[in-house]
């Protein structure tokens, strides 16, 4: 398992991106064969699964890479914009709130036992 997972490291972006939609053709074909009852690919479906988990790992681990360059960026040009920002009054931020006047409550009317026989 391991060395799929250092193949798929060893392969370029562009490489992993079409490995993963001829895996996903296959998968559906393979799925289309089980539903007609034409073929029993139950293994090669869940392996194609495995994979393609593995390729996605892969995908993200290198996007996760590049990912704290950004992060540092980022705070700096957030902090910028909350210093343009102008501060709201708390007196007008804040407002009372109204109560409700109770509603009158419901008496139970008992019905009168019907006369009959």
């Amino acid at each position: 398992m391991k060395e799929n997972a250092d193949k798929a490291r060893s392969l370029d972006t562009a490489a992993i991106n079409q490995q993963l939609r001829e895996q996903a053709d296959q998968a559906f074909k393979i799925r289309f064969q089980m539903s007609m009852g034409q073929a029993e690919g139950l293994k090669k479906l869940r392996s194609l699964r495995k994979e393609r988990a593995r390729m996605l790992t892969v995908l993200r681990e290198r996007e996760l890479k590049a990912a704290p360059a950004a992060k540092v960026e980022a705070p700096k040009a957030t902090k910028t914009k909350a210093a343009a920002k102008p501060a709201q009054p708390k007196a007008e931020a804040k407002t009372p709130a109204v109560k409700k006047a109770a509603a009158p409550k419901k008496t139970a009317v008992k019905k009168a036992p019907a006369k009959g026989k």
